[in-house]
């Protein structure tokens, strides 16, 4: 087997590993509901719990693998992921399952940025580093494609935790190939790690995350939740002024002063947000209000996982012909055009002529986003320091991700409910219609073959899901604006040809 080749399975096995954990999950949550008795927020809990470990760790865990070894990083994290999968498929309360999420994500933010450093430690040619970043965001889609898929087809034989005992036997068998074919490679320069920034900016995400979440319940303007977005505010401010003092930041934020990898994190972050959003929401649609079961749902979400597969070939192919800034700007705008489409479903909206194309839009859109913007940001910094651009890169996914699921989340939550209060529900007593408000399979089941309440409940359920499609689509809209003027266009020169040749003009 050619090295490149081998190393390429290796490390795209383990972001498949890693990918398949995200639409697994989302598939499950309305079992989850149901048998562990899990409302809105908790439900959001068990995605953002992985999501936000592995925001909040990544950097560092891109710093450790640069200076003590990509490959035992890489496996550390893989026996890791799948311990914690297999932990989270055996626990009786969401609680417990909130705690097996994280540690996921924890090892998680161990094996992401590893995989695009040994990429491009590997892949030092331009054309070849961004066919195979192509490669590896295919990977990307095609976990999007296959954990729906896999997530229904164990649902329909087995139970809720089978879906996190599947992702076991993924990892081990990376771990496998990455113990046979991926050399070593580290860069003992690399700096101690930097226990400061990584104390605030933890802190700073879970407070921020937690509000988020618990404000439906606690009211957006409680004294409360201002006080919680307020100290998050302080605590994003403080973690500036401790990164910009720090020797050896965890995260140098004066890279965010190049408007091109500003702009290019930004992209990524909105993708990833605005994904994470609609699944959250699609999943318990297609389950819910529109009572399909968990493998019918997989496989109606397919279009949208195998359009990125497609367009992030695609999109690494045409970003050094075209330019970043044109593919990017036209997938964002394709993103959010699909988002407001979605925003006028309904309940009978018909599968195969509306919310295929959506879905098809929507894929493409993010393929052509997710590739060329990857890539802008490992121009940024030298192979050398592939760690620390790829955990950026991943740290932007994994936030965007994070607060996708907890804003559109907790704005569906907040319509939702306030429109359930408004309606037939708002004639049961104050107990059973909490219950009702707090979870959609309550609210479902309360139902049965009451027409008023099922009317209900399923006009509650499309109003909060108009909401946030209707947010996605103007923040997708307004990052299109923001790439037009910032992304690297068709003759930009990449920083490390500047540094071989400082004659070069940095060109737009």
């Amino acid at each position: 087997m050619n090295r490149k080749l081998g190393i390429l399975l290796a490390v795209y096995t383990a972001a498949l590993a890693i990918n398949l954990d995200v639409t697994i999950v989302n598939v499950a949550l309305p079992s989850i509901a149901r048998e562990l008795d899990a409302g809105t927020r908790g439900l959001q809990w068990v995605v953002d719990g992985y999501n936000l470990a592995f925001a909040a760790l990544v950097l560092a865990a891109g710093s450790l693998s640069d200076r003590y070894g990509r490959r035992p990083a890489l496996i550390v994290g893989l026996l890791g992921f799948a311990a914690t999968s297999v932990a989270g498929a055996f626990v009786d309360s969401t609680s417990a399952l909130i705690g097996a999420r994280i540690g996921m994500g924890v090892f998680a933010a161990l094996i992401f940025p590893t995989t695009l450093s040994v990429i491009s430690n590997t892949f030092t040619d331009r054309r070849q580093r961004a066919a195979a970043l192509g490669g590896w965001g295919a990977v990307v889609g095609a976990g999007v494609a296959l954990g729906p898929v896999t997530g229904g087809l164990l649902l329909d034989h087995f139970y809720w935790g089978s879906v996190f005992l599947a992702l076991a036997p993924v990892a081990l068998f990376a771990t496998v190939l990455t113990v046979w074919l991926v050399p070593e490679s580290k860069d003992p320069s690399v700096p101690r790690l930097d226990l400061p920034g990584l104390g605030v900016s933890v802190a700073m995400l879970s407070l921020l995350t937690y509000t988020i979440i618990e404000a439906p319940s606690r009211g957006w303007s409680s004294t409360t939740t201002l006080a919680g977005f307020a100290l998050a505010a302080v605590l994003v401010a403080v973690f500036v002024v401790v990164e910009r003092r720090a020797a050896h930041p965890m995260l140098d934020v004066r890279l965010f002063t190049d408007r091109r990898f500003s702009a290019a994190s930004g992209a990524v972050m909105i993708t990833f947000f605005s994904l994470a959003g609609f699944i959250f929401l699609i999943t318990q649609y297609f389950q819910l209000v529109r009572g399909f079961g968990p493998l019918a749902t997989g496989a109606r979400i397919l279009p949208v996982a195998i359009s990125i597969a497609i367009a992030s070939v695609a999109g690494g192919i045409l970003a050094p012909r075209i330019g970043t800034r044109s593919v990017v700007t036209t997938g964002l705008l394709m993103f959010g055009s699909a988002m407001a489409w979605v925003a006028t479903a309904t309940v009978t909206t018909d599968y195969a002529t509306v919310i295929v194309p959506q879905m098809v839009l929507m894929g493409l859109g993010m393929g052509l986003i997710a590739t060329p913007a990857t890539e802008s940001i490992m121009l940024v910094l030298p192979p050398a320091r592939a760690g620390v651009g790829s955990a950026v890169n991943d740290a932007t996914r994994e936030l965007g991700a994070t607060l996708g699921v907890a804003i559109v989340g907790s704005l569906f939550s907040s319509v939702y409910g306030a429109r359930l209060a408004d309606g037939a529900f708002g004639a049961l007593a104050g107990g059973r219609l909490d219950q009702a408000r707090d979870s959609v399979a309550v609210a479902i089941g309360m139902a049965g073959r009451d027409p008023r309440l099922v009317a209900a409940a399923q006009d509650s359920f499309m109003a909060g899901l108009h909401a946030g499609c209707l947010l996605v689509a103007g923040i997708c809209f307004a990052g299109a604006v923001v790439a037009v003027f910032a992304l690297p266009g068709r003759n930009f020169v990449p920083r490390d040809v500047m540094r071989t040749e400082p004659s070069a003009a940095l060109s737009v």
